[in-house]
């Protein structure tokens, strides 16, 4: 008698089922072999200890990531500042006109920092002292604007030098801070899917305007022979010009200069306005730095002195405006041909040093407040002297004395002191009148009765 076949086995509660409890097969002797669902099981059992295990190596590699991966949006520090850069660049040079909102607890002394993604190189500043290692930037506040509150503005400027590329910074700096508040640092949250969270960068407002501040050197063409022009009261000046013997564009003894590049500035000799006589040199001097333009004289001044006078007539259209603008140039040959610049910043008059950005007086409000606007729609005498021998300076508007533009060698507060930190004399080499604009001011301008020499001339 056969031994019964035996019937399923029953499955175990500890093994999990597959869609069939069993199936069967024929055994090598006959009969059939029942093959349980914990046999076919066994690879969901592999599967479980396969996903434990990439989740310990997740937990293991996630850290390496860096702790921004998994820090929540909401552990991002407030911005602290906003910055605003206007730049005027030409080729191989430019200056820039940076602004900064304080957006954090407000400050009673600031530095701004970048670092440059180009070649670039800071030459000189104003309203602010600016210092490069390297490609890194920092703009520190002067005594007069380092108190900045929340939600307040500080404005600075600075000439710059550029080779292959001069490609604006994007990341600023306040007091250490980064602006955009910078990313703390946090321990990342593991979890077996890793999902980086972004940190958000806040971009400065880059608003790109061309604003330099360089105004190469005209090499003057020597004129032996000084004969008077037609200007008045300046009889044996070595320029003595009232422009009567010009016509249309200036030639001869006056030529148009342009530097670095030109646009829309124009010089012309102007029949319908004069001080004296019957002609006048008439200036159009548009906004931004290329659209300016100046008429230098070819009469050699290199040998005038030991102290140079001089003398001009000038009558403005427009009134001196709060951007940096300038209006006579004069080459300094002791100070690499570099100019000696007239004209004027916050509404008044100033000298100006290309070479070092120095400026008489100093921009301080006090400083400001010691000089004086220049009248418009009229004729204005202004006159000046300039020691070759040390530094000494005067200047005159309608022969009265303007006390934040007098140098001497005692220094004085909100005047001379970025001045005077030049100890040798200048030379002057060059006489020029015209325009230049540093931002987006324009102006029409004419000068009459133009004198320079050795002795006094006077108005």
């Amino acid at each position: 008698m056969s031994a019964p076949t035996p019937g399923p086995t029953p499955p175990s509660p500890h093994v999990r089922r597959t869609r069939a409890p069993f199936t069967r097969r024929h055994a090598p002797g006959g009969g059939t072999v029942t093959v349980h669902a914990a046999v076919r099981a066994r690879p969901a059992l592999w599967w479980g200890a396969l996903f434990a295990l990439m989740v310990a190596v997740l937990a293991m590699l996630t850290p390496m990531r860096g702790a921004s991966a998994a820090m929540p949006a909401a552990a991002l520090a407030d911005p602290v500042c906003r910055v605003e850069w206007r730049n005027n660049q030409w080729q191989g040079g430019f200056t820039a006109s940076v602004k900064f909102t304080n957006l954090g607890a407000a400050v009673t002394s600031w530095t701004l920092g970048w670092t440059w993604p180009g070649d670039q190189r800071v030459t000189s500043a104003w309203n602010a002292t600016v210092t490069q290692s390297g490609t890194a930037v920092r703009a520190a506040s002067l005594s007069y604007n380092g108190s900045v509150a929340t939600g307040a503005s500080a404005e600075f400027g600075f000439q710059g030098t550029w080779s292959s590329s001069n490609t604006l910074p994007t990341a600023f700096t306040l007091n250490g801070v980064a602006c955009d508040g910078g990313t703390p640092t946090a321990t990342p949250t593991v979890t077996p899917t890793v999902t980086p969270t972004v940190t958000p960068t806040v971009t400065p407002t880059v608003t790109p305007t061309v604003t330099p501040t360089v105004t190469p050197t005209v090499t003057p063409t020597v004129t032996p022979t000084v004969t008077p022009t037609g200007g008045t009261g300046c009889s044996g000046a070595v320029v003595c010009s009232g422009f009567e013997d010009q016509n249309g564009s200036p030639t001869g003894e006056w030529q148009v200069v342009t530097p670095n590049c030109s646009g829309t500035g124009t010089a012309t000799i102007d029949t319908a306005q004069a001080r004296s006589g019957g002609k006048s040199l008439r200036i159009s001097g548009g906004g931004n730095y290329c659209n300016h333009i100046f008429v230098g004289t070819t009469r050699n001044v290199s040998t005038v002195g030991p102290v140079v006078y001089a003398r001009m007539w000038v009558r403005h259209t427009t009134a001196l405006p709060a951007g940096h603008v300038t209006m006579i140039t004069m080459a300094d040959s002791a100070n690499g041909s570099r100019d000696l610049r007239i004209g004027g910043q916050n509404r008044a008059l100033q000298w100006n040093r290309e070479s070092d950005d120095a400026t008489l007086p100093e921009q301080s409000p006090t400083g400001v407040a010691l000089s004086v606007p220049l009248p418009t729609n009229r004729w204005v005498c202004l006159r000046y002297q300039i020691d070759t021998t040390r530094q000494a300076m005067s200047t005159y508007v309608d022969n009265q004395e303007v006390a934040g533009l007098h140098l001497d060698q005692t220094p004085t507060r909100d005047i001379d002191s970025q001045w005077l930190s030049r100890t040798i004399a200048p030379r002057p080499s060059t006489l020029r009148l015209g325009w230049e604009s540093y931002g987006s001011d324009s102006d029409t301008i004419w000068y009459d009765d133009v004198a320079l020499g050795s002795s006094p001339i006077a108005c």
